[in-house]
């Protein structure tokens, strides 16, 4: 199994979508990129930690590869948004990649090109190296599936 890391916005929906697709194995919503460790949701959302929600997949690269998950990411939010995504607005909700390897790092540059030829104005989404993960509180993770929500419109 590899990982994947996505900031697009509020975790909750970003999972939801990313759990529901063949080959990902594991979905884990958490902080990543900030500058205290072990941060509660409470201190992420003050934003000031710099720590941005996001989500963590466990995935199989047989069934899926690193390339198909990136085109989910941009499909699922609007990278050209930046520290926001609709109605939620902080630097916690800013798009970004984080990338696990060089290999990952390369695919986000050429894929984040390709993607730029669909927008009007320049993707913010920032290309960083994965820093240490810190899973959200259990009461964040699987939120739409434990609340009886069927579908999430990101």
């Amino acid at each position: 199994m590899e990982l994947a890391t996505f900031g697009a916005g509020c975790f909750w929906g970003v999972e939801a979508f990313f759990q529901k697709i063949k080959g990902v194995n594991k979905t884990t919503v958490g902080y990543m990129g900030g500058n205290i460790k072990n941060p509660t949701y409470e201190q992420v959302c003050t934003d000031k930690t710099g720590h941005v929600e996001v989500i963590q997949i466990s995935y199989y690269p047989e069934q899926i590869n690193y390339e198909k998950l990136l085109d989910k990411f941009w499909e699922i939010h609007d990278p050209t948004q930046l520290n926001r995504q609709g109605p939620d607005i902080g630097t916690q909700y800013k798009s970004v990649i984080f990338y696990h390897n060089e290999n990952q790092k390369r695919l986000a540059e050429m894929s984040k090109n390709r993607q730029q030829k669909n927008y009007d104005k320049k993707i913010v989404t920032e290309l960083l190296p994965a820093l240490e993960f810190y899973p959200a509180e259990e009461y964040h993770q699987k939120y739409y599936e434990k609340h009886g929500f069927a579908n999430c419109k990101i």
